[in-house]
């Protein structure tokens, strides 16, 4: 898998408001045995991916997940910066994933790191 598609898919799978469809998209995304770990939220495996997905959908309506600029690519790791927003809008809250892959390219580990996000 590309590191563009790889991009493009994960970004597809949390916009994507279908949960039997989601966990399509996280089964050819994300290694088996995968971890995600950011500021609000720890998952392990394809089931709490696709439930923390879900949940980040209801908590956040009518909002998506972009890339934003280029993506960095060395070795196993891919760096990709997004914005969280509605079309036309400035972002409510952005971020930098750090991602790991494996043989495949498909995602093992990424590290989410919040840079703005809204006050609670």
């Amino acid at each position: 898998m590309t590191t563009q598609h790889l991009a493009d898919q994960y970004f597809a799978t949390w916009n994507e408001p279908d949960a039997d469809r989601r966990a399509e998209l996280i089964a050819a995304t994300w290694a088996e045995t995968s971890t995600f770990v950011d500021p609000s939220f720890e998952t392990h495996g394809y089931d709490e991916l696709n439930k923390l997905m879900g949940a980040a959908q209801q908590m956040f309506p009518g909002l998506s997940f972009v890339r934003v600029g280029e993506i960095d690519d060395h070795h196993i790791y891919r760096r990709w910066t997004w914005h969280l927003k509605a079309e036309g809008q400035e972002p409510v809250a952005g971020g930098t994933d750090i991602v790991r892959v494996d043989a495949d390219g498909r995602i093992t580990h990424l590290i989410g790191f919040h840079d703005f996000a809204p006050e609670h």
